[in-house]
């Protein structure tokens, strides 16, 4: 089977795992934001800022050293495992006993008892991370699917049952334990590799030199995503913080469902070519368009229809939290197309430059959210978006310049889905305008969104056949690989 057969099949997978999982979450997710109140959402937000920063130690690079090493050893893979176990008890240690202190930070005491509960998440992350990661490396994303889809399941059943027998906040901590529990189980049943107890300094040292630049990098990341979160937590207070995290989260979900599909089979998929730059640089072509082709329309859509969503699935409680989403909806445009950027550099062995341009990203975030969150959450999401479309030319023009890509034929892959979105928006904005105060919400959010994709096709179909027929071949070519497998 060829490497795009088996991305192709892996992005199949891939999807089912992605949606599936997602709309589980969402479902659960709408439940809770009734049930709960905000500052519930507000405190596990402040708990997942520590949670997030010491994630970035276990998720220190050497699962991805396993999926881009062309040749693996099983000294290698034993040496990866024990490593992450040593750090995930350490971690589980650390979180344990600072708990306190922390709480004490934010002058919120119940937080303690909640970073202990988290704890033990770090130990079972560690003792299935490499599992994941051997999967991933050779395509083999049915298992990694079942086991999100089952983890997300259970999770919501332990969430939602607890929320009903008012157990407020620990609803949220004992879902996300739940799942991981479930998932970590199912991807030792998935994996047909056991550890052995060896390990090996030469491998330990290679790993180490590969994972110093993603650990780097995660670092950065988690600064990148985390510094609004802790500014907001720490001067605005566990409610503000509970509006600015559904919308992010909201934000997030979408991500994940439009963007993480497809990137997840990127690193494996990159790293096969990574000799083969012609091949290379049409698969980072096509991933970036198709996502595009998807991600802009609904970013936008979600953005002009945000007040009528939030009131309908999260209640009216949660109206405060509209102009935050509308605005965090147009990161999803560079986010859309800035997503396999750090996927080719790992693949191309530059885990380096992805450091330098979060070190970037870190400076402005820093300087620009102290600057502005003393007038509110609106203008925190605000410096988040404007920040991001400023450092774009310069992330991208790195990534163009590893696969000699000229800028202006890179930016002319999403002209027609940058104008099919904005007719949309358009379509869109005249029918609300004009139907607003005729039928109920439900009716106009639905009529919107048909309107919405119908003018959005219309004008992929008119303005770009050729995108349009290529959509229809790897359609087609997932049938086919579809009736291949289950004849």
């Amino acid at each position: 089977m060829s490497i795009k057969e088996k991305a192709i099949k892996g992005i199949l997978w891939s999807v089912i795992q992605n949606w599936g999982s997602q709309v589980i979450s969402l479902v659960v997710f709408f439940v809770l934001a009734r049930l709960l109140a905000p500052d519930a959402f507000g405190l596990v937000a402040l708990a997942n800022i520590f949670l997030a920063l010491m994630q970035t130690f276990l998720n220190q690079g050497f699962a991805q050293a396993l999926i881009q090493t062309q040749e693996l050893k099983p000294e290698k893979i034993d040496t990866a495992f024990w490593t992450n176990l040593a750090i995930g008890i350490l971690l589980t240690v650390i979180s344990w006993t600072g708990a306190v202190g922390i709480a004490s930070l934010f002058k919120q005491p119940e937080l303690a008892p909640i970073l202990r509960g988290f704890s033990v998440l770090f130990l079972i992350n560690s003792a299935s991370n490499i599992q994941q990661a051997l999967l991933e490396r050779d395509l083999k994303f049915k298992a990694i699917a079942i086991r999100s889809l089952a983890g997300t399941f259970v999770g919501g059943c332990v969430g939602i049952s607890m929320a009903l027998s008012n157990f407020g906040v620990w609803s949220l901590v004992c879902q996300q334990i739940a799942q991981e529990v479930v998932g970590a189980l199912l991807l030792w049943y998935a994996s047909e590799w056991r550890p052995k107890f060896r390990f090996s300094r030469h491998y330990f040292g290679e790993m180490f030199s590969f994972g110093i630049n993603i650990l780097g990098f995660n670092f950065l990341s988690f600064l990148n995503t985390r510094a609004d979160d802790f500014l907001i937590g720490y001067f605005l207070g566990t409610v503000a913080l509970g509006y600015y995290a559904i919308s992010y989260r909201i934000l997030g979900v979408m991500t994940q469902l439009l963007i993480s599909t497809a990137n997840q089979v990127a690193l494996p998929t990159f790293s096969r070519l990574q000799i083969e730059l012609e091949k290379l640089r049409q698969a980072f072509y096509t991933a970036t368009q198709f996502t595009s082709l998807i991600s802009f329309p609904v970013f936008l859509g979600v953005a002009t229809l945000a007040p009528e969503l939030v009131v309908l699935l999260f209640g009216k409680q949660w109206i405060p939290s509209i102009p935050v989403l509308q605005i965090l909806a147009f990161s999803g445009i560079f986010k859309s197309v800035n997503f396999f950027r750090n996927s080719l550099f790992i693949a191309m062995g530059k885990p380096s430059w992805s450091v330098w341009i979060g070190l970037l990203n870190v400076v402005l975030n820093l300087i620009s959210f102290t600057l502005v969150v003393r007038w509110g959450i609106v203008a925190v999401a605000s410096a988040y978006v404007i920040r991001g479309y400023l450092v774009f030319p310069i992330a991208q023009g790195a990534a163009n310049r590893l696969i000699k890509v000229p800028f202006l034929t890179y930016l002319r892959l999403f002209l027609v889905p940058l104008f099919g979105s904005l007719v949309m928006v358009a379509a869109i904005l005249g029918t609300k305008t004009v139907l607003t105060n005729i039928v109920s919400l439900q009716a106009l959010l639905v009529i919107c969104i048909l309107i919405g994709i119908i003018i959005y096709g219309l004008i992929i179909r008119l303005f770009s056949p050729e995108l349009f027929k290529d959509l229809l071949g790897i359609i087609n070519l997932a049938r086919s690989q579809s009736k291949t497998k289950n004849p």
